[in-house]
């Protein structure tokens, strides 16, 4: 994706998103803007010493965001699973450690708690 085309993007969904999901397509209706996002396949930084391959996606949740011109907007989040090789332990990210850190807004963080559940893994 165009630089541009990101900067533009990530100024109207919530700060910190596309750090960790990709746009994959938007949809309009009647009902409003749908905005699709995967997580990036990407495993969590707390599982870099062990050996994980992706296994899909969690269902998708749906989200409402902020109007962007007079559209509702919903956002269809599809959250990213691996496994373990080792252990066939299935991980996700954990968006509680994840907003404690300094790599997201604490705005994002709360959204995403809210999106998916406090104990959400």
């Amino acid at each position: 994706m165009d630089q541009s085309y990101r900067q533009l993007i990530g100024f109207l969904l919530p700060q910190g998103l596309l750090a960790y999901f990709d746009l994959i397509k938007t949809t309009q209706s009647p009902n409003g803007l749908h905005i699709y996002l995967e997580e990036i396949n990407e495993p969590p930084a707390e599982y870099k010493d062990r050996k994980l391959h992706s296994k899909g996606f969690l269902p998708e949740v749906r989200v409402q965001d902020f109007p962007i011109r007079e559209n509702k907007v919903t956002l269809v989040i599809k959250r990213r699973r691996w496994e373990d090789v080792h252990t066939n332990d299935i991980i996700t990210r954990d968006w509680n450690l994840v907003s404690d850190g300094a790599r997201i807004t604490k705005e994002f963080g709360l959204f995403l708690k809210e999106a998916f559940g406090r104990n959400a893994r």
